[in-house]
């Protein structure tokens, strides 16, 4: 008897979070589902298979088990003969022993057992869960970010049939409640000293049977449609910044409420301005007179145009300050740094030469 890798079984690495677990068996579930593969045997069995896996690894306390106990028998059965299965659990000194497994059938078999023990007397009503939540990113411009305002943008995402309005059934067509469980989507069974719950086999865990699937969805009672989405960007929004829309996620699962949509900004680059936090940086031009002689220049700002202050003796490379002139952001305004360069004429007359000849005689530049 082979043991199982749960990991594998849903293509995951051991050290995933339980989030990618989550989002990992939601995808291969609805790729798998029974009902989205009519007569389809392989994918009935790898249904099984990752809900099994699911029902494991999405618990902390079985993963850590599972985890535990799959290190010390990574061999399989073998590895784990002579182990207080007992004791691990009860806190006792007696010994297990694989024999008395009986014809349990296999080493997932055994953590169902061990998981599952002490709730042969009921079963487990799948209940009501909220949607995952659904990512997503869009760009806005500079200016946008700087003063906020309305935004619109479109996402494909899963939503409720509009058809069966969730129920994965065709209109008029017949719902049961399954027979099998008795609507609660597992049943339960004693192997020797064991309890094993699974999937029930008839309704797939879902607790209904459905006479004929919904057309337009195929039975998952979702689809994925284009939507157009309009929000609010706050003013001096960052870059990388979420912003989360309650409700807007993907639909909840057996009548839950649906998730969240999380939405990443990214800010578009500014062919003149260049954005740290609140405040603003630009490099601006300059003549050799005005960074000589001084002078007074015009700038642009987030706000509009300012003068600027060019003292004599300006080097390139020299940065001025505009105070209160950067973004505005929980009610305190950054600044604007400017930085100059000084621009040197690719071409001069004979007459330009000469006066800047004389200027270096007379300044003492040797050239």
């Amino acid at each position: 008897m082979a043991q199982k890798d749960y990991y594998k079984i849903l293509g995951v690495a051991e050290s995933v979070s339980a989030d990618e677990i989550k989002k990992t068996y939601r995808r291969l579930a609805k790729k798998y589902h029974p009902d989205a593969n009519p007569g389809n045997k392989a994918a009935e069995e790898k249904f099984k298979e990752i809900s099994e896996a699911n029902e494991v690894l999405s618990n902390p306390q079985k993963r850590k088990e599972y985890d535990q106990l799959r290190k010390f028998g990574a061999g399989g059965p073998r590895g784990f003969e002579g182990f207080d299965f007992e004791g691990f659990r009860r806190g006792t000194g007696r010994t297990f022993s694989f024999e008395d497994l009986g014809g349990l059938g296999g080493f997932s078999d055994l953590f169902s057992s061990f998981f599952d023990r002490g709730e042969r007397s009921r079963q487990k009503r799948w209940s009501a869960q909220k949607g995952q939540d659904f990512y997503a990113e869009i760009e806005i411009p500079f200016d946008l970010a700087i003063s906020g305002g309305k935004y619109t943008f479109e996402i494909r995402k899963e939503d409720t049939c509009p058809v069966c309005h969730g129920s994965g059934a065709q209109p008029s067509s017949k719902i049961t409640t399954c027979p099998e469980c008795g609507g609660s989507g597992m049943v339960s069974f004693s192997q020797g000293a064991f309890a094993i719950q699974r999937p029930c086999p008839r309704c797939f865990g879902k607790g209904k049977i459905v006479t004929q699937p919904c057309s337009t969805c195929g039975g998952s009672g979702e689809v994925i449609t284009p939507k157009k989405i309009a929000i609010k960007i706050p003013q001096g929004v960052e870059h990388g910044s979420n912003l989360r829309l309650k409700g807007q996620g993907q639909p909840g699962i057996a009548g839950g409420p649906p998730g969240d949509l999380i939405i990443k900004i990214n800010i578009s680059t500014h062919r003149f301005f260049e954005r740290k936090g609140a405040d603003v940086f630009c490099k601006v031009p300059i003549n050799i007179a005005q960074a000589m002689l001084g002078s007074k220049i015009r700038v642009r700002t987030i706000d509009g145009k300012v003068d600027l202050k060019i003292p004599s003796g300006t080097q390139s490379g020299n940065k001025f300050r505009l105070k209160g002139r950067g973004v505005e952001m929980n009610g305190i305004k950054g600044d604007q740094y400017v930085e100059v360069y000084v621009e040197i004429p690719k071409r001069m007359t004979s007459k330009q030469k000469k006066m800047m000849e004389d200027l270096a005689k007379d300044i003492g530049l040797k050239y």
